[in-house]
């Protein structure tokens, strides 16, 4: 199978020599272009890896999914594009895989950033009627049903919520069940007194699918990790809210 879609950004300024990469991870029903608004305050110092995850975009789909070959898509990018080692940013599912990758393989992350993406599947809430959704409404349908729950009414421009729509009625749907599958039977908690890279936490004060208790709780269990909750935010979070975030990333990232 054929590695994901991606690309790299790279207009880090000259006397930025041998410039680190932060490579970016989106989620379920989104792209690599979700990631567009964070561009203007990374680019002039960090290059931008961003790709597509099967079965959304540029990338071919797949049923046959777990966490681990999730990760393996994730490193394939990262060796097709050259980088050693990244700053890890993944987005919901997105996330969890970053999360997965970071600690499997320490020594190719920098450091990890998670925007609104859970350490527990099992935590994660109103996913249980996507199939039935998907096989009644289709995934226009399905797409519309998600809107609600990533973004409130203003938090786009009318061109951004239909652009957002269409991408996501787009994505494959056995890829997008075979992937909430993966996802609500990850559990990495046991795990998380060894992840290494210094942690930053993302997360909106109104996802219907992660509570902020469960990334409260996140937040406990990795010492030094820092937490932002970020208000009038859905799980949309870092489409609608990308300078915001953006901005906290660099700040996590100024001193490294």
């Amino acid at each position: 199978m054929n590695i994901p879609a991606w690309s790299l950004v790279d207009h880090v300024r000259p006397w930025h020599t041998d410039p680190e990469t932060i490579a970016m991870h989106h989620g379920v029903g989104a792209c690599q272009e979700i990631w567009g608004g964070w561009l203007p305050a990374l680019m002039d110092r960090y290059r931008i890896l961003r790709f597509d995850m099967r079965g959304h975009g540029g990338s071919d789909p797949a049923v046959n999914l777990s966490m681990d070959s999730l990760a393996d898509d994730l490193f394939a990018v990262m060796d097709a594009a050259g980088v050693e080692r990244a700053h890890l940013v993944g987005e919901s599912i997105g996330g969890t895989i970053a999360l997965n990758a970071a600690l499997r393989a320490p020594e190719r992350v920098r450091t990890l950033t998670v925007s609104n993406g859970a350490h527990l599947g099992a935590s994660i809430e109103s996913v249980s009627d996507w199939r039935r959704i998907i096989e009644a409404r289709g995934m226009t349908g399905w797409s519309a049903h998600m809107m609600a729950a990533r973004f409130y009414p203003d938090a786009l421009s009318p061109v951004e919520w239909d652009w957002f729509e269409a991408q996501q009625a787009s994505a494959c749907p056995d890829t997008v069940l075979a992937l909430l599958a993966a996802l609500v039977g990850a559990d990495l908690v046991g795990r998380l007194p060894g992840l290494k890279p210094p942690l930053l936490l993302l997360h909106p004060d109104a996802s219907p699918f992660i509570p902020v208790p469960v990334m409260a709780d996140f937040h406990a269990r990795v010492p030094g990790a820092r937490l932002h909750v970020i208000g009038h935010a859905k799980h949309g979070l870092p489409f609608s809210h990308a300078g915001v975030c953006s901005g906290l990333l660099r700040d996590f990232l100024g001193g490294r």
